[in-house]
């Protein structure tokens, strides 16, 4: 099947096509007209008019909009979830659930939107503003470009255009492009909830070629990146002065301390480090555990891991789909070759078949391996010894990432002691860095980014400060 491009609400076929393909066997899942630069500048100029309009809708409107792609979301749910197996290989239990994600980030940025977006200043306690009253009021930025990565082609998506909608800010959403129908499906999504067609935009294509020339122009003033280090960083020193959120990437480690329990440790390292294939920005990838415990955690985890299924991610029963492609499965077993050779062990997992890896632990791995280092985005955990949070702090401190960690204890002071030492955006207890919950603020330190994300969060980037001051008149 043929899909369009859309460009200021309507569907566009180009010349050019790109054929999507499935990371479990290749097949083409659909043909995707791709953004050429007459269609990139045409976008420019329809998303900076349609400011005008969109900046003027009513809370109300903007909330029903919301609503009603909310429930339209629902209709289609099975929908998006098969197109998301399809193009990302996750399971259809994960695609399922990224939906219904996707759902509760629409009514949580309806709820938003009806909120006021500023408060009262009290002039009166600095002395020169004494005789002064005013307050602040948050306005919509103009044009939003957000490019999105192919795991959550719809909920890190919608976290970007959802917030965009509540506030009246027009987008142009740039999809993955191994991603581009779940992206041209939210677009039609959008435009069948009702916002503005000339706000609405959804270009495919490559980064390099159209992603540069959309944040580098000055009729951009919101851009919102999820991806690499390496590009956001490479995005920063290219836009200029505006408005910029970037959710990065990361190597998220979790402690396990010898009071913990050992069983639910075990279960969640094992589902946070194989979710999506390990293909997860705050997937579980570094373990450090303490001493008395590291034999039986190893034991659990890589007992839990041997239970799942391995297969095609369209099975109810599969646990873990493929790797995105050849090339990926190929990089990371080049990490494991250089960890084993500098004094890592395999305990489980380590090999593939097509693009399905198995899900793997290694143990006793040096701390400069790049398996440790670098992200892995693969179904593996690295489980090492420590001798007490201590010195667990400073291992997961010792990385250019800081994005999620998370600790195991029963020990209070202990966890204490975590959340306020150690270098990321969130700590989570007892439990896995893996986990986000829609509402919360996301985001880290470091090379894994800057901002936030979460609806009221990224109204920090969509919106911009005006403060109204008065002064009394019969106080002269």
């Amino acid at each position: 099947m043929d899909y369009p491009l859309i460009l200021g609400g309507k569907e566009i076929h180009t010349d050019e096509k790109f054929d999507v393909k499935s990371p479990y066997d290749g097949k083409i899942v659909g043909r995707v007209s791709i953004a050429n630069d007459e269609i990139v500048n045409r976008a420019l100029k329809i998303t900076h008019f349609a400011f005008e309009e969109s900046k003027s809708l009513y809370a109300h409107h903007r909330e029903n909009i919301l609503l009603r792609a909310r429930q339209l979301l629902t209709e289609r749910a099975d929908d998006f979830a098969r197109i998301i197996v399809s193009e990302v290989g996750k399971t259809i239990r994960e695609a399922r659930s990224e939906v219904n994600r996707a759902r509760e980030t629409l009514a949580l940025s309806a709820a938003l939107s009806r909120e006021p977006l500023g408060e009262v200043i009290s002039f009166d306690s600095a002395p020169n503003g004494i005789h002064k009253w005013g307050f602040y009021q948050r306005f919509p930025s103009g044009p939003v470009l957000a490019i999105t990565p192919f795991n959550f082609p719809l909920n890190l998506a919608m976290h970007k255009i959802a917030p965009a909608i509540a506030v009246g800010n027009p987008f142009i959403l740039k999809p993955a492009s191994q991603t581009p129908i779940t992206g041209f499906m939210l677009g039609k999504l959008i435009l069948d909830a009702g916002y503005p067609a000339d706000a609405v935009s959804v270009l495919p294509g490559s980064g390099e070629k159209i992603g540069k020339v959309l944040a580098k122009d000055d009729r951009i003033k919101v851009v919102t990146f999820t991806g690499s280090a390496k590009v956001g960083k490479k995005l920063v020193s290219d836009i200029g002065i505006k408005q910029i959120a970037l959710e990065l990437g990361s190597n998220s480690a979790a402690i396990v301390l010898s009071d913990a329990d050992i069983f639910w440790s075990a279960d969640r390292i094992a589902k946070g480090a194989t979710a999506l294939a390990g293909q997860v920005c705050i997937s579980t990838q570094r373990v450090y555990a303490e001493e008395p415990i590291f034999d039986s955690l190893v034991e659990h985890i890589v007992s839990t891991m041997r239970q799942m299924k391995l297969g095609n991610p369209m099975d109810e029963i599969t646990d873990v789909g493929p790797m995105r492609s050849a090339e990926d499965v190929h990089r990371i077993e080049q990490w494991l070759d250089d960890a084993v050779a500098n004094g890592g062990e395999i305990v489980c997992g380590g090999k593939h078949n097509g693009n399905l890896f198995e899900p793997t632990v290694i143990v006793n791995v040096p701390q400069d391996a790049r398996i440790v280092h670098d992200e892995a985005f693969a179904p593996i955990v690295i489980i090492n010894k420590i001798t007490d949070i201590t010195e667990a702090i400073e291992m997961v401190n010792d990385s250019v990432y800081g994005l999620n960690a998370g600790i195991f204890t029963r020990d209070i002071v202990a966890a204490r002691k975590a959340f306020e030492e150690i270098n990321v955006g969130s700590v989570v207890v007892n439990d896995v860095p893996t986990f986000r919950a829609d509402i919360m603020p996301y985001g880290g330190v470091k090379d894994s980014g800057l901002g936030r994300e979460g609806p009221r969060y990224a109204l920090e980037h969509m919106t911009y400060h005006k403060t109204f001051v008065a002064h009394h008149p019969d106080s002269d």
